[in-house]
């Protein structure tokens, strides 16, 4: 028997899943490791995981990838040690460069933002450290070469928001002229063969030598790929605090405006955004005890009409950008099922703008939605949404990252 496994290092911790050639999931396995502030972590965490292996799957495994956090970088030595702390997803303190990016990155690019990976390369590019830099990688690159030795190299989705071209398959002209292109990391597809585990790592676990570790990719992307959604216009919605939204599209569809761009899958385009709208605003105001009750009394056959607009706080970048758009949660009715079934229906009315957006974008029409996330089992707000999408809307059979990354393990078809 052939066993395939995907480590997914995303937000709120480290975990894997190994699945046989059915795709069926033979393991689930999480790391004790609660600390991952630094690259020494991660490895811990990545042993961790490693150890929990037993030894029959172990001996039968064929290949192993790596999601990553999209956008946590690390600076390495010539042995690929890192020589500085690493900067998370969320490490915006490359802002104070973006004029001095915007002087040689195309106009409204992708890489334009505090936190891409670009933006945190220029910020190092500053510091006195960076003399001693040999490789830029990102958190899933890093690993990665903890397993098979070779050092700067990445993918095309993690390497979207360092600059990378999707259409050409290159690095751009105007980043191979900055000064600090000789550390970036050679690209290759997403699923690809890097090289096998190292002896040293294959004698430690008792890992089959012949197992490759393949080209890894985001943690987001990473769920997506869990749904196993292949066809042009099927999406997959995220409810959990936020909503995102995740479409295949047959056209690339990139609009800074609202934070929309798209990742290259196979053939075909993975396009999106995310509304600050979701789980979070209905946990402000019901616990999990309430939202379960009080959604089996709703009857969605009935609408409201109380057209909300559920925020937190002001603003929102899509499907409306405006930072100043102020949240629209009233008049509230005496009647909590009203008050929920209008919170239900205003985030379903923004899934659906969502939706039409990207197809006024140019993008592939919507056909079906796979959801994910917490929100996904709520069933009365499905039937809500389903009459908004006017398409069939179920629940993703599968949303652990982890599993979509074992799946690009097991693939032959790169995506």
């Amino acid at each position: 028997m052939n066993y395939y496994l995907g480590l997914d290092f995303g937000t709120s911790g480290a975990r894997g899943i190994i699945i046989d050639e059915a795709k069926q999931i033979i393991l689930n396995i999480k790391t004790s490791q609660n600390n991952y502030s630094q690259p020494q972590h991660w490895q811990q965490a990545l042993q961790d995981l490693l150890s929990q292996i037993p030894l029959n799957i172990a001996q039968h495994l064929q290949a192993i990838a790596i999601d990553g956090t999209s956008s946590t970088v690390v600076l390495c030595d010539n042995k690929g040690n890192s020589i500085d702390d690493p900067l998370w997803y969320s490490d915006n303190r490359g802002k104070k460069y973006l004029s001095e990016i915007a002087k040689f990155a195309p106009e409204n690019h992708l890489v334009i933002s505090a936190a891409s990976s670009l933006a945190k390369l220029y910020w190092w590019y500053q510091q006195p450290i960076f003399k001693n830099a040999c490789y830029f990688l990102h958190q899933a690159d890093w690993l990665a070469f903890l397993l098979h030795g070779k050092l700067g190299i990445s993918d095309y989705h993690n390497a979207l928001k360092l600059g990378y071209d999707l259409i050409s398959l290159d690095y751009p002209q105007w980043l191979k002229n900055q000064p600090f292109f000789d550390i970036l990391p050679q690209i290759t597809v997403p699923g690809a063969k890097i090289a096998r585990i190292t002896p040293q790592i294959s004698k430690l676990y008792q890992i089959n030598p012949d197992c490759v570790v393949k080209a890894g990719t985001t943690d987001s992307i990473a769920a997506f790929l869990a749904s196993e959604v292949t066809q042009a216009g099927e999406a997959v919605t995220s409810i959990g605090s936020t909503l995102v939204l995740k479409l295949l599209s047959k056209t690339k569809i990139d609009d800074n405006r609202y934070g929309i761009y798209s990742h290259k899958l196979g053939d075909l385009w993975l396009t999106g955004g995310a509304s600050n709208t979701g789980g979070a605003v209905l946990k402000h105001f019901f616990d999990e005890n309430e939202l379960q009750k009080l959604s089996l009394k709703i009857n969605p056959n009935l609408p409201t009409n109380l057209y909300y607009y559920p925020l937190l706080n002001k603003g929102d970048r899509f499907p409306i950008n405006n930072p100043n758009l102020e949240p629209k949660i009233t008049p509230r009715p005496k009647d909590n099922v009203i008050f929920l079934q209008g919170l239900l229906e205003g985030i379903a009315d923004i899934e659906a703008k969502g939706y039409e957006l990207l197809k006024e974008l140019g993008a592939t029409p919507l056909t079906k939605v796979y959801t994910a996330g917490g929100g996904a089992k709520n069933e009365t707000w499905g039937y809500i949404r389903e009459k908004r999408l006017k398409v069939n809307v179920s629940i993703s059979p599968q949303t652990e990252a982890a599993y979509g990354t074992a799946l690009l393990a097991k693939s032959t078809v790169l995506v």
